[in-house]
């Protein structure tokens, strides 16, 4: 089981994005069954909220379906039952290792590097664009896809 857990500021817009793309993706490919798939926040601001409704729009109009959730934050634990911890933003990335105590074994990653960029996920909370967001999302996404398979993990 490959354990998936993606991570932003508030666990309402990119994150659950990531959530329900990868999700998607996963079904699509007939994997489902090899991964374990989540989401947090690295602060408190949005706990307990649904995603925004910008990210639901955006799945509605490409077809994916919004999984469930309610926003929650990123805890020490987690660090423990994932292996793969993926941030939207260097910000996120930093965050995330002040909760968990650091990242001695490696599993943290910006969405962004699987696509072979140092660029952030585009924060829609500030830009207003979901479109742009969704490009990033699936552009880091695929590109895990392959890091994946380049690894032998599926």
């Amino acid at each position: 089981m490959i354990r998936v857990l993606f991570v932003c500021h508030g666990n309402i817009c990119r994150s659950t994005m990531a959530e329900s793309v990868f999700t998607y993706m996963v079904k699509e490919r007939g994997l489902e069954k090899r991964f374990t798939i989540d989401s947090a926040a690295t602060s408190t601001e949005e706990i307990g909220n649904r995603s925004h409704y910008g990210t639901v729009a955006k799945l509605r109009e490409v077809g994916i379906p919004l999984v469930p959730h309610r926003a929650r934050q990123m805890t020490r634990r987690d660090y423990d039952e994932f292996d793969y911890i993926i941030g939207m933003d260097s910000a996120n990335i930093r965050n995330m290792g002040r909760i968990s105590g650091g990242d001695p074994y490696g599993k943290f990653y910006r969405m962004l590097e699987f696509a072979g960029s140092l660029r952030d996920v585009a924060d829609p909370w500030y830009t207003d664009d979901f479109d742009a967001t969704y490009r990033d999302i699936t552009e880091g996404l695929e590109g895990f896809f392959k890091f994946l398979k380049d690894r032998g993990e599926i």
